[in-house]
């Protein structure tokens, strides 16, 4: 849960409905809001490319606030 918060929470920093990320990351928008709701499980690559893909570092979308 804690990565679906973090995306999530990146997501509204930049003021982007789950749509407009989806596009810019190249999902689905299915695939993202199940990322935000903690249904996904990535693999630790996935979570590093999704972090890349952000401009954040990995620690960043695993850890508590």
């Amino acid at each position: 849960m804690v990565l679906g918060a973090r995306v999530r929470d990146i997501r509204h920093s930049r003021d982007m409905t789950q749509e407009q990320l989806a596009e810019f990351l190249e999902v689905s928008p299915r695939y993202l809001a199940g990322i935000e709701r903690g249904e996904r499980n990535l693999t630790l690559d996935s979570v590093d490319v999704l972090a890349d893909q952000l401009g954040v570092d990995s620690l960043t979308l695993l850890s508590r606030r």
